[in-house]
């Protein structure tokens, strides 16, 4: 089995906030990465967009393409992977540490907000899933830097 290693986690407080990058964090099937004011599931919601992943080298891979050199969490992503390729198919599962589990739901598009962090970067995440995916969880716990990623179905 091939396994990658959790590189980073960030959460953000509010809409349009700064992301503060951190260390380890809880993550439930009702709120997400704790303190990631995107994570809850809203009533009536399915949670498709709970959770992000982004991968280190598909990042450094657009920040090459700009020749830029712009901190991974500025993709405002909750975690960043590295050594492990994340599926590009809704419903595959990605485990993290012990006891996280996330569903793949959908790529994760990016939007206009990446074009005020770096002009072109929309453009650079748009390749082979580059912007990384969107997940709900479906089997809760705690995580930190440098745990253990796997795909597991």
């Amino acid at each position: 089995m091939i396994a990658g290693r959790l590189a980073g986690i960030a959460r953000r407080d509010r809409p349009r906030g700064p992301m503060q990058v951190i260390q380890q964090v809880d993550v439930t099937r009702e709120l997400g990465v704790a303190g990631e004011y995107r994570g809850a599931i809203q009533p009536g919601k399915s949670g498709r967009r709970q959770i992000s992943l982004l991968e280190a080298e598909s990042w450094a891979a657009a920040m090459a393409d700009l020749g830029a050199d712009v901190p991974w969490q500025e993709r405002r992503a909750n975690l960043l992977v590295s050594g492990i390729r994340l599926p590009r198919e809704v419903g595959r599962v990605i485990a993290i540490g012990p006891a996280l589990r996330i569903e793949i739901t959908c790529e994760c598009d990016p939007c206009r907000r990446m074009e005020e962090v770096a002009p072109g970067l929309m453009t650079a995440l748009v390749p082979d899933w580059r912007g990384g995916v969107l997940g709900r969880v479906i089997s809760e716990g705690a995580i930190g830097v440098g745990d253990e990623v796997r795909i597991e179905q």
